[in-house]
């Protein structure tokens, strides 16, 4: 449920996260007038439907491919410059796209290669953009400013396409490409005048990425509430994906209109999308994201029949209204609950898994429901889309979404580790031993909480996790071991405020608590 004393316009009192909300909002208007105007053009180079839905596969599948060692650069290197780069190498590549289509050389294979190359941009900017969110707000606000930046996108989703409907037909089909690429001037600028995050200097070695990307799958893995983000993820986009591929041709051959039809219904969704966010601030104070993403497939289902049998222009643009708004209430809720269960050090990594599962699943369904459509026709494909999205809510749902708050800030609350020569840092394995002389009648509820507590140190890097009696004493002894001394460095900055508590509630059940730590050889 959302914080009723916190304005969902709050964020927008933060300068930094205001001058870049407003340049994501202008290059964004970019980036959907190029999705519209290359969608559209493939229409006119190559009208397969198969050929149409791999446009928006090529949108999506760089971010499926790369999305996980992208969050591990972001979780690595300064997030700014990172940014500064990709963002750079975007204008360029969208320039060239630009002329090319001026010239008139462009084939379908050379639009895709392009897309392809924008979409593996968009793939190393979206962990570092979603990850420093959390540093432009106090915590309280962070709800608010994930609704306001899912908002943002939505209203470049409500002016880009309708513009570039505009454009293509007025002016020519290189223009809409030519002010994407301009586009990325406005977040270069508003890149270049922001500081970057604040913070003091890392006090040990920055991880490597494949290290770093193996660490960020191992969170994840022993993560239940990140899991089960993905899972409801996975699901919903899916059978989201077809109206997405589909809407080209539901615009030309259903519907029978032209360019700016379907710059009006891909309109429509935008301005769907911004009119949810307004009312989301409202519903999910009624609601919690389980049931509003629940709502959402629901929603999302009824706009999938409505595109597959109504030939009515209205009635389609309408349908379009729905779609935006239950895609907002569902990405944002989905977005929150990824969030919530992340900490900072692994908070890119994490994210850029959920990324990787939206765009695995809109790659994969635009393919298929592409394919279905090739085969048979645009009607089946969406009808067959809404029966999924409804056939799988009942088993979605049983996996809850985590919507409360998590203490996963960093505690600090170890005591320093011995110090060991920088030399020494990267030996191993370290064992840690930890002995606990618990309470007469309390052993049963202190092997309870450690074994909650295992699975806090395995997700921070914890290997070879182990529960022992001592018989002679009664004493419970916890073993694990980590790689080397730089990794039980690391694991001290990453135990959280939540495991403080955990640990706490585990020493109350104690007499006495003895931490011992042996390095091989």
């Amino acid at each position: 449920m959302a914080d009723p004393t916190v304005s969902p316009w709050a964020p927008f009192r933060r300068r930094p996260f205001l001058v870049l909300w407003l340049a994501t909002l202008f290059s964004n208007v970019g980036t959907w007038m190029h999705d519209v105007g290359a969608g559209w053009l493939m229409t006119s180079l190559d009208p397969d439907p198969g050929m149409i839905a791999a446009v928006q596969a090529m949108t999506t599948l760089p971010v499926f491919l790369l999305a996980l060692p992208a969050g591990a650069l972001a979780d690595i290197l300064d997030r700014r410059r990172l940014l500064l780069v990709v963002n750079g190498a975007m204008l360029l590549v969208a320039a060239l796209l630009a002329f090319w289509v001026q010239g008139g050389g462009i084939s379908s294979q050379g639009l895709l290669l392009i897309t392809f190359l924008l979409g593996c941009g968009a793939a190393f900017l979206a962990p570092a953009w979603q990850a420093i969110v959390p540093s432009l707000l106090v915590r309280k606000e962070l709800q608010a400013g994930i609704a306001l930046n899912s908002m943002g996108i939505n209203i470049s989703r409500a002016i880009g396409p309708a513009l570039a409907g505009l454009l293509i037909a007025q002016v020519g089909m290189a223009m809409p490409f030519l002010l994407n690429a301009l586009s990325f001037l406005a977040i270069l600028a508003a890149l270049w005048w922001w500081p970057g995050e604040t913070g003091g200097a890392a006090r040990l070695p920055a991880e490597r990425v494949l290290p770093a990307m193996v660490a960020g799958l191992r969170y994840a893995r022993r993560s239940p509430p990140l899991l089960g983000v993905l899972l409801r993820a996975g699901a919903f986009f899916l059978f989201a994906s077809a109206y997405w591929a589909m809407l080209p041709l539901v615009a030309r051959l259903q519907l029978g209109g032209d360019a700016t039809l379907y710059g009006a219904l891909t309109a429509s969704v935008g301005l769907g999308a911004v009119l949810g966010a307004l009312l989301l601030p409202r519903l999910r104070r009624r609601l919690s994201g389980h049931r509003i993403v629940m709502q959402g497939s629901v929603g999302t289902a009824l706009v999938l029949l409505v595109l597959a049998t109504s030939r009515s222009v209205p009635l389609a643009l309408l349908a379009a209204l729905l779609a935006g708004a239950c895609w907002i209430a569902t990405l944002s809720s989905l977005m929150i609950a990824a969030q919530g269960a992340l900490p900072d050090w692994v908070r890119a990594r994490g994210l850029s898994l959920y990324l990787t599962v939206l765009a695995g699943a809109m790659a994969l369904g635009s393919l298929g429901w592409g394919q279905l459509a090739s085969q048979l026709d645009v009607t089946v494909a969406l009808l067959v889309a809404a029966a999924g999205m409804l056939l799988l809510i009942p088993f979605t749902s049983r996996v809850h979404l985590d919507g409360g708050e998590r203490a996963l800030q960093a505690s600090g609350h170890w005591p320093e580790p011995a110090s060991v020569a920088p030399e020494l840092q990267q030996a191993g394995p370290v064992m840690i031993l930890v002995r606990y002389r618990v309470l007469g009648g309390e052993e049963p509820a202190c092997r309870a909480l450690l074994r909650r507590l295992g699975e806090s140190r395995r997700r921070d890097g914890g290997q070879e996790w182990h529960l022992f009696r001592e018989p002679a004493s009664g004493d419970l002894v916890e073993t694990f071991v980590l790689p080397s001394w730089l990794d039980h460095l690391r694991q001290h900055e990453r135990v959280t405020e939540e495991e403080a508590r955990l640990q706490e509630q585990i020493r109350t059940l104690c007499e006495t608590v003895r931490v011992e730590h042996y390095l091989a050889g």
